[in-house]
């Protein structure tokens, strides 16, 4: 704030000094056609020259001032708005937005919008005083400060609210030819659907145009501002240097325009990023930290996600690891996985990478949002980027979904043998058979609670899921889909039970073909 402080006095400053320049230089014109004696002249010369440089370097203060603060601002914004999306996850577009987009947001009403407004009311009301309140200066002010851009804003909003179906219509369509283009050629419509998309994209040229009509409109009523200003002040009888100084003044207001139509633009990014911090300050349910091995099950939509989801906003030093909305960048593998923890040496990167069985390329860019990888792929490399921050309690939502069904077994063995207290989030059951404590969930609240043992020993959930995995043998070596069906690549693998607490004994049986 105070670097912000000191950016609004340097900007006034500079105005000052170019109101200042153009009266001083207009009235040392003025006196030096009278001819007096060089003495009587040296006073504005020498001011004359400093207001020219103390103009110049003001206004890089300014800059430099207001950059910083403003840079400043927002590494520590973004390092708030990324912790409230850690508190309260939200979809991974959404979360992208209002972590960049949004915070850009925020720095375009700060440079483009904030500073400039206070500069220009702060001159303006150093100018009224200097000139005695002069009402044609007054007058000018109110239409140029508030009246100009009250109405650019009102133009720019609802110019945004004619172009928003325009460009949704365009986006929707360029998603239909880049996806869709091998079907439209096909069935003879990419050239229908491609004079489609020109119409949209015409349609929007022209109401970009007709919105940059009012702007234009705008800025010559400004200009008719200053010059109506300054002509009241010539049939009043002011001096040329009077005259002149008010224009000066009028021009500092001129960019407070287009500062309302920006301010138009970002307001919504303002608001979200509000929002995301307010999300900081509110209460976060109070989620007991499990000790142990913790396993999680319960039907789809139980409340599983969201009680892991909770476990690491309650928690968020402690417990970390594959949320089911975890993000993969556009970036290569190691990047990714150095995100955990930025200074891990390639001898940590490789051993994560071994645990997991990551067989891609660490120099392997892997698209937006992993689209170059596997789904298998895509949740290894979140493992290892899980195991690679170490966090105390790992948290685990479907870690293994799209393996093989004997490799990701493989995979999470090894993951579970290497930590300590991990919470399981899982459609199958067969992995939780040695977990300390494992929870049913139902309707997002907690239904059944115990051991393997005592779980399948009486009725519920968890005994009938238990039944039907072994019955249907969803154990056997196949791909995971994440609801707990398997389809079976090479046969069906039965489970047996051999003793009284259900620990399952597996066996191959291989239908002949």
């Amino acid at each position: 704030m105070r670097r912000l402080v000191l950016a609004v006095v340097a900007g006034v400053a500079a105005e000052l000094a170019g109101i200042g320049l153009m009266t001083t230089a207009v009235w040392l014109v003025m006196r030096a056609a009278e001819q007096p004696p060089l003495s009587a002249l040296a006073v504005a010369i020498v001011a004359v020259r400093t207001l020219a440089l103390a103009r110049g370097g003001l206004r890089y203060a300014e800059r430099l001032a207001g950059h910083s603060a403003v840079l400043r601002h927002l590494a520590e914004v973004r390092g708030r708005v990324y912790d409230a999306l850690l508190r309260r996850p939200l979809a991974k577009g959404d979360a992208l937005t209002r972590l960049v987009s949004d915070v850009d947001g925020v720095q375009d009403a700060l440079l483009r919008c904030a500073l400039p407004g206070a500069v220009a009311v702060v001159v303006g009301v150093v100018a009224l005083v200097a000139t005695g309140f002069a009402w044609p200066l007054a007058t000018g002010l109110v239409v140029a400060v508030f009246l100009v851009p009250w109405a650019a804003y009102g133009l720019a909003v609802r110019h945004s609210r004619a172009l928003a179906p325009l460009r949704s219509e365009l986006a929707e369509r360029t998603v239909v030819l880049l996806d869709g283009a091998a079907e439209l050629t096909a069935f003879g419509a990419l050239d229908r659907g491609l004079e489609a998309t020109g119409r949209v994209v015409d349609a929007l040229a022209e109401r970009e145009r007709r919105g940059g009509f009012g702007a234009a409109a705008l800025a010559a009523v400004a200009v008719v501002v200053q010059f109506g200003v300054a002509l009241a002040f010539l049939r009043s009888g002011a001096p040329a240097h009077v005259v002149l100084g008010s224009v000066a003044v009028l021009e500092v207001t001129v960019p407070l325009a287009a500062a309302a139509q920006r301010w138009a633009e970002v307001r919504g990014s303002v608001g979200r990023v509000r929002e995301a911090l307010r999300a900081v300050e509110a209460p976060v349910p109070d989620v007991e930290l499990p000790v142990g091995k913790v396993g999680v099950v319960g039907a789809s939509g139980a409340g599983k996600s969201t009680f892991l989801r909770a476990l690491a906003a309650a928690h968020p030093g402690v417990a970390k690891g594959v949320l089911d909305d975890a993000h993969v960048f556009h970036a290569t593998v190691e990047a990714n996985v150095r995100l955990a923890r930025p200074e891990a040496s390639r001898e940590e990167l490789d051993r994560v990478a071994r645990l997991v069985d990551l067989d891609v390329p660490w120099e392997t860019v892997v698209g937006e949002d992993g689209d170059a990888l596997s789904g298998g792929q895509r949740q290894r490399l979140l493992l290892a980027r899980a195991l690679l921050a170490e966090p105390d309690v790992l948290l685990l939502d479907e870690p293994v979904e799209g393996l093989a069904v004997d490799h990701g077994d493989a995979v999470l063995r090894r993951v579970l043998d290497g930590v300590g207290a991990v919470v399981l989030v899982t459609h199958r059951l067969a992995p939780l058979v040695d977990f300390d404590r494992i929870v049913v969930f139902e309707g997002g609240r907690v239904v059944q609670e115990g051991s393997h043992e005592e779980l399948v020993a009486v009725d519920g959930y968890y005994r009938d899921r238990w039944s039907t995995e072994r019955m249907a043998g969803r154990s056997s070596a196949g791909t995971s889909t994440g609801d707990g069906s398997h389809s079976p690549s090479n046969g069906t693998n039965c489970v047996n039970v051999d003793d009284a607490t259900g620990t399952p004994q597996r066996r191959n049986a291989v239908t002949a073909i």
